[in-house]
């Protein structure tokens, strides 16, 4: 009877365990993993399929499990650095628990892992994204005339101009694109959020992080870029306005030349059938010119 209670509070206690698994997202992070002898599969397809299955397994019995992108070429700097073999199950598993603190990762919930492997993918792009515009940022140093922080100090702006643009939105669904061209690296970062009529924005904290983050970039740098709004709600058109980076802040664009962006094909310049139910149309006043914010750098 005692070993029968032990044997069941082991199983409770497995339930109480999160587990991580690193997935090998495409063909050629796969076949770099090939070339170590205790990585025994041979095919991605059959691979993918044995993960979904473990997955499954897994929520079925009640554990929860975070999938996070496995890098080969990390996962062979890891072990460098910390002196593992890289051929052993065990090395593969401590860097995994690594990634899953430092990297990114997808909760398990039941979706299909065709659906759930887009999602990594945007998470993985969403971090990068994140953590070389702060790069970027703090290399700017202190102003040389007053000392400020000039990457602190665009993200403040960047912030502001944030709220403003949440504020003046109608309830409802809005999907922002903010991209930055000016840098060494083209950065495009998107926030999703939600409105209701009481006045209360939902959002994703990490995403709006990394928006403001990149917003902030263009702003500190002056670099060419633009920020584009779509709102939704029921029963009323989609309304899309947005704004160019000028200086160190933002300019609305004319109802045409959003509707220019949207019916123009990027590559050949043809014209593009505009959406039904969508009007293209000048963002509502900020209140830029009464209280604008401002990165304080203008001399």
């Amino acid at each position: 009877m005692a070993h029968t209670d032990h044997q069941t509070m082991r199983r409770v206690l497995r339930r109480e365990i999160a587990g991580t698994i690193g997935l090998l997202t495409d063909e050629h992070d796969f076949r770099a993993m090939r070339r170590y002898r205790t990585f025994t599969f041979d095919d991605h397809r059959t691979y993918l399929q044995q993960v979904e299955a473990l997955l499954k397994t897994r929520a079925s019995q009640g554990n929860h499990t975070t999938v996070a992108l496995f890098d080969p070429q990390e996962y062979a700097d890891f072990c460098a650095d910390t002196g593992l073999d890289p051929d052993i199950p065990t090395s593969r598993t401590r860097f995994t628990a690594e990634v899953a603190t430092t990297g990114p990762t997808v909760p398990y919930e039941g979706q299909p892992l065709a659906d759930l492997v887009p999602t990594l993918i945007d998470e993985a792009v969403r971090q990068a994204t994140w953590e070389y515009a702060s790069t970027l940022l703090a290399r700017l140093g202190a102003c040389a005339s007053c000392g400020e922080d000039i990457g602190r100090a665009a993200f403040v702006s960047a912030s502001q101009f944030l709220v403003r643009i949440l504020d003046t939105a109608q309830p409802g669904a809005r999907h922002l694109v903010c991209s930055v061209s000016g840098t060494p690296e083209t950065l495009v970062s998107v926030l999703h959020a939600d409105g209701g009529a009481d006045g209360t924005t939902q959002l994703d904290e990490s995403e709006a992080l990394e928006f403001i983050t990149v917003l902030a970039l263009g702003l500190a740098t002056e670099s060419p870029g633009g920020l584009v709004m779509r709102t939704s709600a029921p029963d009323t058109p989609d309304r899309i306005y947005g704004w160019r980076l000028r200086g160190d802040g933002l300019e609305p664009l004319t109802a045409g030349e959003v509707f220019d962006a949207y019916c123009t094909d990027v590559e050949s310049g043809d014209l593009i059938s505009p959406e039904s139910g969508v009007d293209y149309c000048t963002p509502p006043d900020l209140g830029l010119d009464e209280e604008r914010p401002t990165t304080g750098h203008d001399h």
